[in-house]
């Protein structure tokens, strides 16, 4: 097994621990930006600082304003003094397409994950953008 690989476990494996910090109840995500084997960010889906830790209304529907963990491992590098050129996201579920948007945005330049989503609009466009897309599913952590 190259060393590329067992990194990506690694990391995919403390993404999926990061997610547990996640008050969402439908679906908890996590995500981790590496670059030059450090952890330069990270995120988990939830809501905006300063809001109730609440993801879903009173029909268990996910609240409009609720942030992705890849925004918000995207949004905490822009406050910091490190940068995401060249960097690899890895994230528990396949990015969604705004999600996507911003990874190519940041300049994000590969994207491992273990969970497909329904739609795979996001992973399109980001195969589209030129960025390395892994798929190592949660069973193979």
């Amino acid at each position: 097994m190259k060393d590329n690989s067992i990194l990506d476990r690694r990391y995919l494996r403390m993404a999926t621990i990061w997610s547990e910090n996640s008050y969402c109840i439908r679906r908890q995500v996590g995500a981790l930006i590496v670059k030059n084997k450090m952890i330069i960010s990270d995120g988990y889906n939830g809501t905006p600082s300063g809001f109730e830790n609440i993801c879903e209304d009173e029909n268990n529907v996910t609240k409009p304003y609720v942030l992705h963990a890849e925004a918000n491992a995207i949004t905490k590098i822009a406050r910091s003094n490190n940068n995401s050129d060249g960097a690899t996201l890895y994230v528990t579920d396949s990015p969604c397409i705004e999600c996507s948007k911003l990874i190519i945005q940041a300049g994000i330049q590969r994207v491992v994950y273990a969970r497909e989503y329904r739609l795979s609009d996001g992973i399109d466009l980001l195969k589209r953008a030129g960025i390395s897309v892994v798929l190592l599913p949660i069973e193979e952590l």
